[in-house]
């Protein structure tokens, strides 16, 4: 038993961001950077695209011209850098406003960061993203979506990160796009 974890600590191998960014430019699969250490990002379930590109579309048409902020859905990467560690993740929802991060390939600065749950990603979204994510300066709501039952989780910076949940039949408010909808138009065309 010893061997196999010996081995397991040797495969993990230690990259910089920007050769991370690098490889990622011209890989066919996604990855998460986490502090040097990289890992691959599976494919998503029906519900969980569904689901995402309802909120990510709802979003883009409520913002709408003048396009002062933009919407991001799974692809662009969010850069979080924090003391001596660097992330890359890829949010499933992301909204940026303002002109602060220009790159094409992440940014750096939302206001509004949304995940998809599934099971074996919901532990990392309410854990080790939350507390990254919950340190960006610009960060004022992050929203959890359930994909096994319809379901909302808000988190707001004003209220110090405080949950509000909201079922099928609710409608919440995501206050700093001043934008409000029903728990059930997320889950649009989602069968359970």
């Amino acid at each position: 038993m010893m061997n196999v974890m010996a081995d397991a600590a040797r495969e993990i191998s230690i990259i910089s961001a920007s050769e991370y960014l690098a490889r990622e430019q011209t890989s066919q699969t996604r990855h998460e950077f986490v502090n040097g250490v990289v890992y691959a990002m599976v494919g998503a379930s029906e519900r969980h695209n569904l689901i995402a590109l309802n909120l990510a579309s709802a979003l883009s048409s409520h913002l709408g011209l003048p396009e002062t902020c933009s919407v991001f859905h799974a692809d662009m990467k969010l850069s979080i850098a924090l003391d001596r560690a660097e992330y890359f993740y890829y949010p499933d929802i992301m909204v940026c406003c303002g002109p602060s991060n220009q790159s094409l390939h992440f940014r750096e600065d939302p206001i509004l960061l949304g995940e998809v749950l599934s099971p074996t990603t919901e532990r990392t979204d309410r854990a080790e993203k939350f507390d990254a994510y919950r340190k960006i300066p610009a960060l004022e709501e992050y929203i959890l979506i359930a994909q096994d039952a319809p379901r909302v989780e808000i988190f707001r910076r004003r209220t110090d990160w405080r949950r509000e949940t909201f079922l099928v039949e609710d409608t919440f408010r995501l206050e700093c796009v001043d934008f409000a909808t029903t728990v059930k138009a997320l889950y649009r065309r989602v069968k359970f």
